[in-house]
């Protein structure tokens, strides 16, 4: 008898357990129907509470539009008005469909169009006496007092329809919280003995079987390790044994690309330089010597050659520049952010005498990077904000660093330049704006991009024209 009670226990449970489910999930269902029912109506009349405000609000507005139109006779203050008669209809309309459950608030919509109607009919009226110069007559019709009183009847409307919505909408949120407390506990209390009657059946049956899979799984995973230990140490040994020669071949590589970038600097620095010297040297000597021989178009000619021989030099100049800060060895170090640009504000000061210049600079900043090739970066990003300021009778120029972003930033309001060019900003030679406007290199921004990514940092541009520039950076 003992066998056989115990093979009933579990079928017997089972059928237990199903019937407590299926009555916990009828009474959730019930419970969270009424709350979305309950919830549905505290929506419901809040949408009425916003229509009252939206007939009102229209009503204001065709008041607003007429008396500005009084007073100015300006058409275009009729705007709100003739908006406002286009649409109270559609928004008393609304009102009534909404609350077409409540025959009280039937009464007052119905009073409600009738003042609407005779108030719009009253801002027609002085609209065409003040359309036909009748200006006695509207002063007349205004101080009656017949709008104020037409105004206050439409607001005691409101103010009714209003304050029974909000009778309303504290019986239906009393419900609302009821039947959501309801539901919680509900909710709550059938999954609470769902998850026992699951344990419980689960329990003694389950135990065994986990304990069996999970040392089977153990052994496999054991075993999978200890092939995989096996075969890295293998790896590691392969990689050990070639990685000295590896490094000493890279290590020879890059010894041969630096060799090969410093005679390239040699060359650009020597061997260009002298035919560009005596170029210039010959134009000095044709533009001193043969001025009175040469003509005006050919003395122009002269000086623009001597003109791009000096460009010429110039980016040779930036470019080596931009070799050296490539090349230049990182030596970090805590220094004053904050002195290093005001030294490079007055040197800015001293380049451009005669302008009035205005540098905002933030005091007791510190940094922690190589101080010579950041000067390099804050000498190219101050001297663009003056030069691309300087068509502005203002030239302000701002430095600091920004909480929010992290960031250091170099502010002017110049003539910015277009966002949609920004991805060409910091290449070398990609200028946007012409030699014309604003003379340059085009290796200024290559040059600071260069320095901000050799600290591991990064650099961005915002900017509307006409309308200044910022650059962010920040230092890894």
């Amino acid at each position: 008898m003992k066998p056989n009670a115990s093979r009933l226990v579990v079928p017997s449970l089972l059928l237990a357990a199903t019937i407590i489910v299926a009555l916990n999930a009828w009474f959730a269902f019930g419970a969270v129907s009424s709350l979305l029912l309950s919830e549905h109506w505290v929506e419901h009349t809040w949408q009425v509470i916003n229509q009252v405000e939206r007939i009102m609000g229209s009503a204001k507005d065709a008041e607003t539009g007429n008396r500005g139109y009084l007073i100015t006779r300006d058409e275009r203050y009729l705007e709100p008005y003739n908006v406002a008669l286009r649409e109270l209809p559609q928004e008393l309309d609304r009102f009534q469909s909404l609350t077409s459950d409540n025959p009280n608030q039937g009464v007052r919509i119905a009073e409600m169009r009738a003042v609407v109607g005779q108030r719009l009919a009253s801002l027609k009226e002085s609209i065409d006496l003040r359309g036909s110069g009748s200006t006695d007559t509207v002063r007349a019709l205004a101080l009656s007092g017949t709008g104020k009183a037409e105004m206050d009847h439409l607001r005691r409307i409101a103010d009714d329809m209003e304050a029974e919505e909000r009778r309303l909408l504290d019986i239906r949120t009393k419900d609302a919280r009821a039947n959501s407390t309801r539901a919680r506990y509900t909710i709550g209390i059938a999954s609470a003995l769902d998850f026992m009657l699951i344990v419980f059946m689960f329990r003694f049956l389950a135990r065994e079987r986990r304990m069996r899979i999970a040392s089977e799984l153990d052994a496999e995973r054991l075993a999978v390790a200890r092939a995989e230990t096996e075969e890295r140490s293998d790896e590691i040994r392969v990689l050990n044994s070639t990685l000295e020669q590896r490094v000493k071949l890279r290590t020879a590589e890059l010894e041969s690309i630096n060799r090969e970038l410093e005679a390239f600097s040699y060359s650009v620095s020597h061997d260009l330089r002298a035919p560009l010297r005596t170029i210039d040297g010959f134009s000095l000597a044709l533009e001193e010597d043969y001025a009175a021989v040469v003509d005006d178009e050919g003395r122009d000619y002269i000086h623009r050659v001597r003109t791009g021989v000096q460009r010429m030099g110039h980016l040779i100049d930036a470019l080596l520049q931009l070799s050296r800060i490539t090349r230049a060895e990182i030596t970090r170090e805590t220094f004053d952010m904050s002195e290093l640009a005001e030294s490079v504000a007055a040197g800015l000061a001293e380049e451009n005498p005669g302008r009035e210049i205005t540098f905002h600079l933030e005091r007791g900043l510190q940094a922690n990077g190589d101080s010579k090739l950041l000067r390099v970066a804050l000498e190219n990003l101050m001297g663009n904000a003056v030069k691309f300021s300087s068509k502005k009778p203002d030239i302000v120029v701002e430095f600091g660093w920004d909480k929010e972003k992290e960031a250091w930033f170099v502010r002017d309001y110049g003539a910015g330049f277009d966002m949609f060019y920004a991805g060409k900003l910091f290449n070398a030679f990609n200028r946007l704006h012409g030699d014309k406007d604003f003379k340059g290199s085009g290796i200024g921004l290559a040059t600071v991009a260069r320095v901000i990514h050799r600290h591991h940092g990064e650099i961005t541009a915002d900017s509307v024209v006409n309308h200044g520039a910022t650059f962010w950076f920040t230092l890894g």
